[in-house]
């Protein structure tokens, strides 16, 4: 891969094109809601600003009359005010920070949360194309790099800008001449900050992208399959050095990313430091020293580090933003994915449908595909009763079995339930009517209780075992050392592959559905459990819709109807007896 001084031009170009693109008015809409609290965060930073204030002018007194005069009742006085003035600001400062922090984390949920219910709802073909990995860095990374930001920024902008303007106006009163030599560094220290911010900002997007590699190589390095995989192949000496090599890389930018514009900010320093120097020299110029008392030239010095000191917060404050909207441009990235498949506007109810299932004149071809996983393709599949199809690997049996499920919607033609398109359903009520086992068993990393209760989690410990038992598993469940208390391991690996398949089939039993898609859901199984699990699912498809696809034509024979796909297209259908008679390609793939 790639060092970040290769990044190509054209790439540094689209982060900052994508930088650019994040609106600020989009980020403050984030705060929308919050708008309350920051009033009451800004009035408090108001009002501990212009008490902070008091302090210089308690100082200049303290210096130019109680001290000179030895009056001890004024000094003490003074002096409580000065404690008063210290105690008032530190509690203000604590209810501010209790108050912002507590709106930045609340952002950050809401954030969070956002993305993850926007990505759950994208299609399948957003999964295909995207690495998990970089999903998983831009939940986690990138809105965990944006935390400080979201979470201090508004408030520290708030109470900078006040005690700059606050400070200002006071160093004004004090004297305005010394205020002037103050004013001089303000352009060139604005102009440095906004190139320091620009170079941050392209590190920045340079350093997610690195930091999402990393977390896709920990992601297929580390899973079970994964180790699986470089145990078998004899590759984990070559997996640690590409983690090795990727992690060079991370730290490399991260040290970038710290260093960016730090001698400028450094100068800086040094400048905003020599400028009381200048002060003093000014305050003994004949033009500049009239009527100037000692109290009030450090009044004066004490406001104007004040002044430095929350600038200072400011500039830093503006290039950490500047450096933040890449990562809100990967955020917004994911939060601007169009959703394919999303819920209808007029949703249309079935509380008890029948199963009737129709594919009218269906055709679909996956993005970036040179050809059409189905093409043209009609089915009727009254209520109850059993489609089986068959056809070679590649043939659109899985694909078709997947926008029945509305996986995906149809490029042309439409499906309907009882006579609704999927596409007028809410999906929760599509997954409530259409249950699918497929050939590829997930299982969460939990309980079997848990794994069966993620279809139905209303269910009863009895319903959980008739549905075990209906998949032939019970016994085999009840065998393990805490039974359905038993964790099943990282993607059930704890279990053989017909196993898992077994409690997914239980999974869907579970739910009840009345449309069932089988796509090749007896696949990892042995003959015996298969022929078992078969009459268990042969009980359950009465008097539903069953849709079968398989590529063992022995778990077909009895289906009502047989359908042959070949290259997306329907070419034979009748039932077992039929197309073996006709000695077509059903009898091909038969061998009879």
């Amino acid at each position: 891969m790639p060092r970040p001084s290769d990044i190509s031009r054209e790439q540094r170009q689209r982060d900052r094109e994508q930088a650019k693109q994040v609106s600020l008015r989009r980020i403050a809409r984030l705060f929308a809601p919050h708008r309350y609290s920051l009033v009451v965060v800004v009035a408090v930073i108001v009002v501990s600003s212009v008490v902070g204030l008091a302090s210089p002018f308690l100082l200049r007194e303290v210096i130019d009359v109680a001290l000179p005069q030895r009056d001890v009742r004024l000094l003490v006085w003074l002096v409580v005010g000065m404690v008063v003035v210290a105690a008032v600001t530190a509690a203000l400062g604590v209810i501010q920070t209790w108050i912002s922090t507590s709106v930045g984390q609340r952002v950050m949920h809401r954030l969070r949360t956002d993305v993850f219910a926007h990505l759950q709802r994208l299609s399948l073909g957003f999964f295909t194309r995207t690495r998990t990995g970089e999903v998983q860095s831009r939940i986690t990374n990138d809105i965990g790099g944006m935390q400080s930001v979201v979470t201090s920024t508004a408030t520290s902008i708030a109470a900078n800008l006040t005690t700059v303007i606050a400070s200002g106006v006071a160093m004004v009163v004090l004297s305005w001449q010394l205020s002037l030599v103050t004013l001089l560094v303000l352009p060139p220290a604005v102009l440095l900050s906004r190139r320091v911010a620009r170079l941050r900002r392209t590190i920045t997007a340079q350093r997610q992208r690195e930091l999402a590699d990393l977390n896709v190589t920990i992601e297929e390095g580390l899973s079970i399959d994964g180790v699986r995989l470089s145990r078998t192949l004899g590759t984990g000496d070559a997996l640690v050095g590409r983690f090795t090599d990727s992690s060079l890389r991370l730290t490399d930018l991260e040290l970038r990313s710290q260093l960016a514009g730090r001698w400028v900010m450094a100068t800086m320093s040094i400048v905003f430091a020599a400028i009381p120097a200048l002060i003093y020299l000014g305050a003994g110029l004949p033009w500049t020293a009239s009527g100037l008392s000692i109290g009030t030239l450090v009044a004066f010095t004490t406001l104007q580090t004040g002044v430095f000191r929350p600038l200072s917060a400011l500039l830093d404050v503006g290039v950490n933003v500047s450096a933040s909207l890449a990562l809100f441009a990967r955020i917004f990235e994911y939060q601007d994915t169009v959703i394919e498949v999303s819920d209808p506007e007029h949703p249309v109810d079935l509380p008890d449908p029948r199963g009737d299932l129709r594919l009218e004149h269906v055709t679909f071809s996956y993005p970036g595909a040179d050809r059409t996983a189905l093409n043209d393709v009609s089915l009727d599949v009254p209520a109850g009763t059993t489609l089986a199809l068959v056809g070679e690997t590649g043939s659109g049996k899985s694909t078709l079995g997947a926008l029945v499920a509305r996986l995906h919607d149809p490029d042309a033609g439409r499906i309907t339930i009882d006579g609704v398109d999927l596409r007028d359903l809410r999906l929760e009520d599509l997954a409530r009517i259409v249950g699918v086992v497929s050939q590829e068993t997930y299982l969460l990393h939990a309980t079997v209780r848990e794994n069966l209760r993620y279809a139905k989690p209303t269910a009863t410990d009895a319903e959980i075992e008739a549905a075990t038992r209906g998949a032939q598993i019970h016994e085999m469940i009840v065998d393990l050392p805490e039974g359905y208390d038993t964790v099943v391991g990282p993607r059930g690996h704890r279990f053989s592959g017909g196993e898992r398949q077994r409690l997914a089939i239980a999974r869907t039993l579970l739910r009840n559905p009345r449309v069932l898609v089988l796509d090749e859901a007896t696949s990892a199984l042995d003959t015996a459990t298969e022929r078992a699990v078969q009459e268990a699912f042969d009980a359950l498809a009465a008097g539903r819709t069953t849709l079968t696809i398989a590529h063992r034509l022995s778990t077909v024979r009895e289906a009502d109807r047989i359908a042959v796909l070949d290259h997306g297209r329907i070419v034979e259908s009748g039932t077992h007896e039929s197309l073996v008679d006709e000695a077509g390609r059903y009898a091909q793939l038969s061998g009879v």
